[in-house]
């Protein structure tokens, strides 16, 4: 990374996961500075990965290059009044708070033209093995898109979208994804066991597959649906099974459940962003 000096305001989940990101790619303690009401969470990050913390996030802003905004959606508005007036003209704003426009970003960061990032990361993220899709506004230079793009790139992998309006989209498939993985993880672990599998073996049957499964679909070089046939043996087990699914419409309804996901989001950056 190019080393530019970071500064996270608020130091939850997502943040403290993104600091161990850069810290584990070379980034020096020096370098990262945070801010977060919790005294506990304060010591916790200060004692883990060497950084300043503060409780006043307009001390976290000091010779800022960026600043992640990491707080919860609700309160965004105030913490970007807040810290209008000591942020620096060129400084690069991330914000990884759902549901929150560069629009309504710039209204509440005051009148100056301000280069904004938007971001939708997932939990996995948690584990470095999140997505998470990038939208930048005008204002962002092309250094600063690759300063956007290291510090996602930290926990996962980085993908740059061309319109706003697609973060609902993408929120829909991975922002709210990992969610859909477990549910399908509960139902196969309770079938399991309806078939008569301890509860343990089952979950561990599942959990197991659930992984080799997404580990072979990253790393092949051909796509789901021909993975799915290779191993969908005319008229054996898997077709019984995948036949099932397909008679209670399950292409259309992960449809649905998308479209209903994404249509949310869509209603929470109206009403956050007023």
């Amino acid at each position: 990374m190019t080393s530019p000096r970071i500064a996270f305001i608020g130091a939850g989940n997502m943040a403290t996961s993104l600091i161990g990101g850069l810290r584990a790619q070379g980034v020096a303690a020096d370098a990262i500075r945070a801010s977060d009401p919790g005294a506990e969470q304060r010591a916790r990050i200060s004692a883990e990965h060497g950084i300043q913390t503060f409780a006043d996030n307009r001390d976290a802003l000091t010779n800022a290059d960026v600043v992640v905004l990491a707080v919860k959606p609700q309160v965004m508005q105030a913490v970007c009044r807040d810290l209008s007036a000591q942020l620096a003209p060129t400084t690069l704003i991330v914000s990884i708070a759902a549901g929150i426009t560069c629009d309504s970003l710039q209204r509440w960061l005051g009148p100056q033209p301000r280069a904004i990032v938007r971001c939708m990361p997932n939990t996995p993220a948690l584990l470095r093995q999140g997505v998470s899709g990038l939208f930048a506004n005008a204002q962002v230079s092309a250094m600063q898109k690759h300063q956007a793009e290291q510090l996602l790139s930290a926990v996962g992998v980085a993908l740059w979208l061309d319109e706003e309006q697609l973060i609902d989209a993408v929120t829909a498939v991975s922002g709210s994804g990992p969610a859909y993985f477990f549910l399908l993880i509960e139902a196969m672990t309770a079938a399991g066991e309806q078939l008569g599998l301890p509860r343990a073996t089952a979950a561990q049957l599942t959990l197991q597959t659930a992984l080799g499964a997404a580990r072979m679909a990253c790393e092949s070089d051909v796509d789901a649906a021909e993975l799915r046939s290779r191993v969908t043996s005319p008229n054996g087990t898997t077709e019984a099974a995948i036949k099932a699914f397909q008679a209670g419409g399950f292409e259309q309804l992960v449809q649905q459940a998308l479209n209903a996901a994404a249509h949310r989001s869509a209603e929470l950056a109206e009403q956050l962003g007023q």
